[in-house]
């Protein structure tokens, strides 16, 4: 079910609407389809939160490297 609108959902988007399945699910009421859609649902918006949130640590991980890296040459620099 991931597919282009998935892959356009934002972090905080996919968070909701994962959040509001949770609760329809725990409320119950639903039946054995429509609770099995829910929950696939569910699986495919946590995809996407995981997948935005290993976005957004690389991306950390990368900003925090190059830091480090200008840093040690500025250090570099300063003992010639």
């Amino acid at each position: 079910m991931t597919g282009r609108t998935d892959e356009a959902l934002g972090y905080e988007q996919a968070r909701d609407e994962l959040i509001e399945v949770v609760r329809r699910l725990e409320t119950g009421g639903t039946t054995l389809e429509e609770s099995l859609a829910l929950w696939e649902r569910g699986e495919e918006l946590a995809k996407v939160c995981r997948r935005r949130l290993e976005g957004a640590r690389a991306r950390l991980d990368a900003a925090l490297a190059e830091e480090e890296g200008e840093g040690e040459q500025e250090g570099a620099v300063e003992e010639e």
